[in-house]
């Protein structure tokens, strides 16, 4: 199947190109920069250079390539993860997903593409008794950076999954960890800010994560490509809590124990998205994926090499 993917060099895209290359896919990457093209060539795919704002650049990519999928892995995140930066960089971040993403669909589809993959969110999902599934309502009443977050999903959702002609498939990823993301045990930013005793448990830390390893992420969007249009958890097996899963990952990093602080101080210091990562996070469901995709994720390293070692 020829399968271009749109954000070839982000987080996902880098293991997604080797996960297509060795599923013998004929790949193509569009990335925004000339010095990545030799990257992904390197990696066994044809690459274009073509910024996803530019909606003439990339109707010329793929209007010469004519590519049976499109996987849209459009982002525009800060390289590192501080409340900060990723306040700084929503704006853009949005607009590219939304703008640029529309840009290759509207290309795809005049184009003839049959399939189309997209990037959504595993971990903003409402409130709710035990872990959230794929019918389950997303966030939409969450504090404000989040709510504004699920309304880019929903809209992504919406526009992929309500197009005509088009095999809509929707992959709600929970967060990356693993090489090249903010998690990293090497050089993650967040990896980082728990080395240095900045990064604490807020409140109760009940706020349950889904996390992912980056490379079983791009596994399970490769097997996306022959399953039934719809949306998908593409989470670990066991959402932990934030009191759960982060001292663990200090103990996996060699780190001090992460600090404990009040609602009231994260409010004052990192606003009122951290409290919510916190304390209001719900976990997902992999169950649907598991058995239409039979998607295998590994466990949680840190969590796995805690259990080890306390016993």
């Amino acid at each position: 199947m020829r399968v271009l993917v749109a954000g070839a060099t982000g987080a996902i895209g880098r293991p997604l190109i080797s996960a297509l290359v060795v599923s013998h896919q004929e790949v193509i990457g569009i990335t925004s920069t000339e010095r990545a093209v030799q990257t992904l060539r390197d990696r066994g795919a044809e690459a274009f250079v073509a910024d996803a704002l530019d909606r003439n650049a990339v109707e010329s990519v793929i209007r010469k390539v004519r590519p049976e999928a499109v996987i849209d892995e459009l982002t525009s995140l800060p390289k590192r993860y501080t409340p900060e930066e990723m306040k700084a960089g929503a704006d853009r971040d949005r607009t590219v997903r939304l703008v640029g993403g529309r840009n290759v669909q509207n290309a795809a589809q005049a184009a003839g593409t049959k399939r189309y993959i997209v990037q959504s969110t595993g971990f903003f999902y409402g409130p709710g008794p035990g872990l959230a599934v794929e019918r389950d309502a997303l966030a939409v009443n969450a504090s404000p950076s989040v709510a504004s977050s699920v309304q880019t999903y929903m809209k992504i959702e919406e526009r992929v999954l309500g197009a005509r002609d088009l095999q809509g498939v929707a992959l709600r990823y929970g967060f990356f960890y693993g090489p090249g993301t903010y998690h990293d045990p090497v050089n993650g930013s967040v990896s980082e800010q728990v080395r240095a005793e900045a990064y604490p448990v807020i409140g109760s830390g009940r706020g349950a994560f889904s996390f992912v390893h980056v490379e079983d992420a791009a596994v399970a969007t490769v097997a996306a490509l022959e399953a039934e249009p719809g949306v998908y958890n593409i989470v670990d097996d066991n959402p932990s809590e934030m009191g759960v899963w982060l001292p663990a990952f200090a103990q996996f990093l060699g780190a001090p124990p992460p600090p404990h602080i009040t609602e009231e101080e994260a409010l004052k210091a990192e606003g009122a998205d951290a409290v919510y990562y916190a304390t209001q996070l719900r976990g997902a469901s992999n169950a649907y994926a598991k058995r239409e995709l039979a998607f295998s994720p590994r466990k949680l390293e840190w969590l796995s090499t805690s259990k080890a070692a306390a016993k």
